[in-house]
Protein backbone atom coordinates (compact mmCIF):
# COMPACT_ATOMS: atom_id res chain seq x y z
CA UNK A 1 0.00 0.00 0.00
CA UNK A 2 1.48 3.37 -0.94
CA UNK A 3 2.37 5.53 2.01
CA UNK A 4 1.56 9.19 1.40
CA UNK A 5 4.65 10.11 3.39
CA UNK A 6 6.66 8.38 0.65
CA UNK A 7 4.65 9.69 -2.28
CA UNK A 8 6.01 12.40 -4.53
CA UNK A 9 3.63 15.32 -5.16
CA UNK A 10 2.31 15.80 -8.66
CA UNK A 11 -0.51 17.59 -10.41
CA UNK A 12 -3.68 15.82 -11.47
CA UNK A 13 -7.01 16.66 -12.98
CA UNK A 14 -9.39 15.54 -10.24
CA UNK A 15 -11.96 17.70 -8.51
CA UNK A 16 -9.57 18.63 -5.68
CA UNK A 17 -8.12 21.47 -7.77
CA UNK A 18 -10.84 23.90 -6.71
CA UNK A 19 -11.25 22.71 -3.13
CA UNK A 20 -10.24 24.91 -0.20
CA UNK A 21 -9.27 23.24 3.08
CA UNK A 22 -9.39 25.31 6.28
CA UNK A 23 -6.54 25.06 8.74
CA UNK A 24 -8.75 24.04 11.63
CA UNK A 25 -6.43 22.30 14.08
CA UNK A 26 -6.86 24.09 17.42
CA UNK A 27 -3.67 23.32 19.35
CA UNK A 28 -4.66 25.56 22.26
CA UNK A 29 -7.79 23.47 22.74
CA UNK A 30 -5.73 20.29 22.57
CA UNK A 31 -3.25 21.65 25.10
CA UNK A 32 -6.00 22.43 27.60
CA UNK A 33 -7.78 19.14 26.94
CA UNK A 34 -4.62 17.06 27.34
CA UNK A 35 -4.05 18.47 30.83
CA UNK A 36 -7.20 16.73 32.01
CA UNK A 37 -6.38 13.36 30.45
CA UNK A 38 -4.51 10.48 32.01
CA UNK A 39 -1.65 8.83 30.15
CA UNK A 40 -3.90 5.90 29.32
CA UNK A 41 -6.64 8.17 28.01
CA UNK A 42 -4.16 10.02 25.83
CA UNK A 43 -2.88 6.74 24.41
CA UNK A 44 -6.42 5.60 23.63
CA UNK A 45 -7.11 8.84 21.75
CA UNK A 46 -3.80 8.50 19.93
CA UNK A 47 -4.88 5.03 18.80
CA UNK A 48 -8.13 6.52 17.46
CA UNK A 49 -6.08 9.08 15.56
CA UNK A 50 -3.99 6.24 14.11
CA UNK A 51 -7.17 4.59 12.83
CA UNK A 52 -8.21 7.83 11.15
CA UNK A 53 -4.76 8.08 9.61
CA UNK A 54 -5.08 4.56 8.19
CA UNK A 55 -8.42 5.43 6.63
CA UNK A 56 -6.76 8.52 5.18
CA UNK A 57 -3.98 6.37 3.75
CA UNK A 58 -6.56 4.13 2.09
CA UNK A 59 -8.25 7.16 0.52
CA UNK A 60 -4.85 8.42 -0.62
CA UNK A 61 -4.06 5.07 -2.23
CA UNK A 62 -7.30 5.36 -4.20
CA UNK A 63 -6.49 8.95 -5.27
CA UNK A 64 -9.37 10.30 -3.17
CA UNK A 65 -7.37 13.22 -1.87
CA UNK A 66 -10.18 15.36 -0.45
CA UNK A 67 -11.30 12.47 1.73
CA UNK A 68 -7.72 11.70 2.71
CA UNK A 69 -7.16 15.30 3.80
CA UNK A 70 -10.36 15.18 5.85
CA UNK A 71 -9.24 12.03 7.68
CA UNK A 72 -5.77 13.40 8.43
CA UNK A 73 -7.32 16.64 9.68
CA UNK A 74 -9.70 14.75 11.97
CA UNK A 75 -6.75 12.79 13.32
CA UNK A 76 -4.81 16.00 13.97
CA UNK A 77 -7.84 17.45 15.73
CA UNK A 78 -7.79 14.70 18.36
CA UNK A 79 -4.22 13.35 18.57
CA UNK A 80 -2.62 14.49 21.87
CA UNK A 81 0.19 16.98 21.46
CA UNK A 82 2.57 14.73 23.41
CA UNK A 83 2.71 12.38 20.44
CA UNK A 84 4.85 14.66 18.33
CA UNK A 85 6.14 11.89 16.05
CA UNK A 86 2.62 10.75 15.20
CA UNK A 87 1.48 14.32 14.63
CA UNK A 88 4.48 14.99 12.42
CA UNK A 89 3.53 12.03 10.23
CA UNK A 90 -0.07 13.25 10.07
CA UNK A 91 1.05 16.66 8.86
CA UNK A 92 3.40 15.01 6.37
CA UNK A 93 0.61 12.79 5.04
CA UNK A 94 -1.81 15.70 4.79
CA UNK A 95 0.86 17.68 2.93
CA UNK A 96 1.25 14.78 0.48
CA UNK A 97 -2.49 14.78 -0.18
CA UNK A 98 -2.67 18.56 -0.51
CA UNK A 99 0.28 18.47 -2.90
CA UNK A 100 -1.96 16.59 -5.31
CA UNK A 101 -4.31 19.58 -5.42
CA UNK A 102 -3.30 22.36 -7.77
CA UNK A 103 -4.66 25.14 -5.52
CA UNK A 104 -3.26 23.74 -2.27
CA UNK A 105 0.49 23.99 -2.88
CA UNK A 106 1.04 26.77 -0.33
CA UNK A 107 -1.07 24.97 2.26
CA UNK A 108 0.93 21.79 1.61
CA UNK A 109 4.12 23.76 2.25
CA UNK A 110 2.67 24.94 5.57
CA UNK A 111 1.91 21.36 6.56
CA UNK A 112 5.46 20.32 5.63
CA UNK A 113 6.76 23.09 7.87
CA UNK A 114 4.59 21.87 10.75
CA UNK A 115 5.87 18.33 10.24
CA UNK A 116 9.47 19.57 10.30
CA UNK A 117 8.84 21.61 13.45
CA UNK A 118 7.79 18.37 15.14
CA UNK A 119 10.59 16.29 13.61
CA UNK A 120 13.55 18.40 12.51
CA UNK A 121 15.29 15.51 10.73
CA UNK A 122 12.33 14.41 8.59
CA UNK A 123 14.23 14.07 5.31
CA UNK A 124 11.26 13.01 3.18
CA UNK A 125 9.36 16.13 4.20
CA UNK A 126 12.31 18.42 3.46
CA UNK A 127 12.38 16.86 -0.02
CA UNK A 128 8.64 17.29 -0.48
CA UNK A 129 8.76 20.90 0.69
CA UNK A 130 11.69 21.58 -1.65
CA UNK A 131 9.72 20.14 -4.56
CA UNK A 132 6.71 22.27 -3.64
CA UNK A 133 8.91 25.34 -3.36
CA UNK A 134 10.14 24.67 -6.90
CA UNK A 135 6.60 24.21 -8.18
CA UNK A 136 5.66 27.58 -6.69
CA UNK A 137 8.79 29.33 -8.05
CA UNK A 138 10.46 29.71 -4.64
CA UNK A 139 13.82 28.50 -5.88
CA UNK A 140 15.95 29.97 -3.07
CA UNK A 141 13.85 28.22 -0.43
CA UNK A 142 13.98 24.97 -2.39
CA UNK A 143 17.78 25.16 -2.55
CA UNK A 144 18.00 25.68 1.21
CA UNK A 145 15.86 22.60 1.86
CA UNK A 146 17.97 20.46 -0.46
CA UNK A 147 21.10 21.68 1.30
CA UNK A 148 19.51 20.79 4.64
CA UNK A 149 18.85 17.26 3.39
CA UNK A 150 22.55 16.89 2.60
CA UNK A 151 23.44 17.70 6.21
CA UNK A 152 21.54 14.55 7.18
CA UNK A 153 22.42 12.42 4.16
CA UNK A 154 25.36 13.68 2.05
CA UNK A 155 24.76 10.90 -0.50
CA UNK A 156 21.12 11.80 -1.19
CA UNK A 157 20.88 11.66 -4.99
CA UNK A 158 18.03 14.10 -5.60
CA UNK A 159 19.42 16.69 -3.19
CA UNK A 160 22.90 16.47 -4.71
CA UNK A 161 21.49 16.99 -8.19
CA UNK A 162 19.34 19.88 -7.00
CA UNK A 163 22.17 21.82 -5.34
CA UNK A 164 23.99 21.76 -8.69
CA UNK A 165 20.91 22.37 -10.82
CA UNK A 166 19.23 25.22 -8.95
CA UNK A 167 21.96 27.91 -8.61
CA UNK A 168 22.13 28.61 -12.39
CA UNK A 169 18.33 28.80 -12.48
CA UNK A 170 18.36 31.24 -9.57
CA UNK A 171 21.03 33.37 -11.29
CA UNK A 172 19.04 33.37 -14.54
CA UNK A 173 15.88 34.40 -12.70
CA UNK A 174 17.72 37.17 -10.85
CA UNK A 175 19.16 38.54 -14.09
CA UNK A 176 15.69 38.61 -15.64
CA UNK A 177 14.29 40.38 -12.59
CA UNK A 178 17.15 42.88 -12.69
CA UNK A 179 16.55 43.57 -16.38
CA UNK A 180 12.83 44.05 -15.77
CA UNK A 181 13.50 46.38 -12.85
CA UNK A 182 16.00 48.46 -14.80
CA UNK A 183 13.56 48.68 -17.71
CA UNK A 184 10.83 50.00 -15.43
CA UNK A 185 13.25 52.45 -13.80
CA UNK A 186 14.31 53.67 -17.24
CA UNK A 187 10.70 54.30 -18.24
CA UNK A 188 10.09 56.18 -15.00
CA UNK A 189 13.33 58.14 -15.40
CA UNK A 190 12.44 59.19 -18.92
CA UNK A 191 9.08 60.46 -17.72
CA UNK A 192 10.72 62.53 -14.96
CA UNK A 193 13.59 63.84 -17.11
CA UNK A 194 11.56 64.72 -20.21
CA UNK A 195 10.53 68.23 -18.97
CA UNK A 196 14.25 69.06 -18.62
CA UNK A 197 15.11 67.95 -22.14
CA UNK A 198 16.93 64.91 -20.84
CA UNK A 199 16.44 61.16 -20.93
CA UNK A 200 18.04 58.19 -19.27
CA UNK A 201 20.32 58.00 -22.31
CA UNK A 202 22.13 60.96 -20.72
CA UNK A 203 23.16 58.70 -17.86
CA UNK A 204 25.28 55.59 -17.83
CA UNK A 205 25.31 52.94 -15.13
CA UNK A 206 28.81 51.76 -14.29
CA UNK A 207 29.26 48.64 -12.19
CA UNK A 208 31.81 48.71 -9.38
CA UNK A 209 33.76 45.43 -9.63
CA UNK A 210 34.73 45.64 -5.97
CA UNK A 211 31.30 46.12 -4.42
CA UNK A 212 28.94 44.86 -7.17
CA UNK A 213 27.21 48.21 -6.77
CA UNK A 214 26.55 50.81 -9.45
CA UNK A 215 27.46 54.45 -10.00
CA UNK A 216 25.81 56.87 -12.42
CA UNK A 217 27.83 58.84 -14.97
CA UNK A 218 26.31 61.83 -16.81
CA UNK A 219 26.78 62.00 -20.59
CA UNK A 220 26.20 65.44 -22.15
CA UNK A 221 25.80 64.18 -25.70
CA UNK A 222 24.65 60.57 -25.68
CA UNK A 223 25.06 58.60 -28.87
Amino acid sequence: MPNPADSQPNENNDSTQNTVFPEDVDEEFLKDRDLSLSEGEQEAIKNEAEKLKQVGNDFFKNAEYVQAISQYTQALQICPLAYSKERSILYANRAAAKAKCQTEKDSAISDCTKAIELNSSYIKVYIRRAQLYEETDKLDEALEDYKKVLTFDPSHTEANHAVRRLPPLIDERNEKLKAEMLGKLKDLGNMVLKPFGLSTNNFELQKDPNSDGYSVKFKQNPT
